[in-house]
């Protein structure tokens, strides 16, 4: 059961919730859960350097503090923000003392660990290496980027997931039930406000626990002292909480690709979805309105024509009208991509074709299609014996274009999906010794 530490009070509501032990831990089962890695780590007592990497208020901290308590290791905890090489060289030293003199494990845990630059990380590799402490860094940022590369593969990686509406909520009745503080104010939320705390922060705990803790501070008590908040005194402290979005960061790449990849999948329910998430988190509307240029031919093509310059024209009016009204042509856009039949045709020669000239170099334009500006090329014969297509029935007459060597090579092989498929069918009558 959850029980508060006695000597917390003053502290804000998130620390004084701060679970002891693994068993309060709320979130991240698939870590701390009854087959979780982080949990088996206690219960041997054999701690490994690890990476924890998720977004704020999931939990990194306290999970590095509660495997100290459980392993009865000595916790250090610095903030790559403000400290520096000679804080992590002196508690080095306190860690050689301990596992020297003591037989006793360090802990050592940086905050923000991709705020440290390669020197400062390069100090902490020996110390790693040896065992000499075991450290532990937190990041909201992908490691593989911001961790150099001889500390990542000395560490093990876990990444810590958003907490849920059904985490959170088992959160703030704990904090009603068990936190004193909030018992002395005697406050209580109806069923609209509980909701707007639990949508509006974001998955964060620790921004969770703060509103609550304000909100109920601001509530005017009834005559009986009794402290009810409404949704609009949790709105008002929120202030329409930013949504969890950094423009620089791995939530940027993840609703990017989940909005394409929704798209490829024709499901514009889906790509608005993510394409408003990403609008709300402050994304630049040009971002979005490239990245659809980009998906109208890898991912649609000639399956339908229109895509691409829809896509283009959209591009050109966001950047010209800006939001909010930006929105809407994405809008249209996203949908009408995501219905669009779909082809990757457009795409799926290039590989072949670059193989090709790896393999076989420059090889020769022929002859007959080579340019013949001057009456040098044309003795040479440059544009010798050319066919006009023009000049025969259907406009079009087989002829050879590709060099000799790949004169039946297949680069572009259309779908059979919208008008892709008449495409496809023409080709196969036209060439039909090539397109068997």
């Amino acid at each position: 059961m959850f029980t508060q530490k006695s000597d917390e009070g003053g502290r804000p509501l998130a620390e004084r919730m701060r679970p002891q032990t693994l068993d309060d831990f709320i979130g991240q089962e698939r870590l701390v859960g009854p087959e979780g890695i982080v949990r088996k780590m206690a219960a041997r007592k054999k701690l490994m350097s690890l990476l924890l990497w998720g977004p704020p208020g999931v939990g990194k901290t306290t999970l590095a503090r509660i495997l100290a308590r459980e392993t009865d290791a000595e916790f250090h905890q610095l903030s790559a923000v403000s400290a520096g090489v000679a804080d992590v060289k002196k508690i080095i030293e306190t860690a050689r003392f301990n596992r020297d003199s003591l037989g006793r494990p360090t802990i050592l845990f940086i905050d923000e660990i991709h705020r440290f630059n390669k020197a400062q990380q390069d100090v902490l590799l020996q110390s790693v290496e040896e065992g000499t402490l075991v450290f532990m860094g937190a990041t909201t940022e992908n490691p593989s980027f911001e961790v150099i590369n001889p500390l990542l593969s000395r560490c093990r990686v876990y990444r810590l997931e958003s907490l849920t509406v059904e985490h959170l909520e088992k959160l703030l009745r704990r904090a009603l039930d068990s936190d004193s503080e909030l018992k002395e104010l005697q406050v209580s939320l109806t069923k609209a406000a509980a909701q707007a705390l639990l949508l509006g922060c974001g998955g964060d705990a620790r921004v969770m626990l703060n509103t609550l803790e304000i909100v109920a501070q601001n509530t005017t008590p009834d005559e009986q002292g009794q402290r009810q908040s409404q949704r609009d005194d949790v709105i008002a402290i929120l202030q329409e909480h930013p949504l969890q979005y950094d423009k620089e960061g791995d939530y940027h790449y993840d609703l990017a690709s989940a909005m394409i990849k929704s798209i490829r999948g024709s499901d514009p329910d889906a790509a608005l979805y993510y394409m408003v998430r990403m609008l709300q988190g402050g994304e630049d509307v040009k971002f979005v309105a490239r990245r659809l240029v980009i998906a109208a031919s890898e991912d649609i093509g000639n399956a339908d024509p229109a895509a691409l310059p829809l896509a283009t024209a959209a591009f050109q009016a966001v950047s010209m009208i800006g939001m909010p009204e930006a929105e809407i042509i994405l809008s249209q856009t996203v949908t009408y991509l995501a219905s669009a039949p779909k082809s990757n045709a457009a795409i799926t020669g290039l590989p072949a074709i670059k193989e090709d000239i790896k393999k076989h170099g420059d090889l020769p334009v022929p002859l007959h299609i080579r340019n013949a500006p001057t009456k040098l090329m044309e003795s040479m014969g440059h544009g010798e014996e050319y066919q006009y297509p023009h000049n025969f029935p259907g406009h079009f007459v087989e002829e050879t274009y590709l060099p000799d060597a790949l004169k039946d090579r297949i680069y572009y092989q259309p779908s059979e999906n919208g008008a892709e498929k008449s495409i496809l069918a023409r080709l196969k009558d036209l060439w039909k010794n090539r397109r068997k």
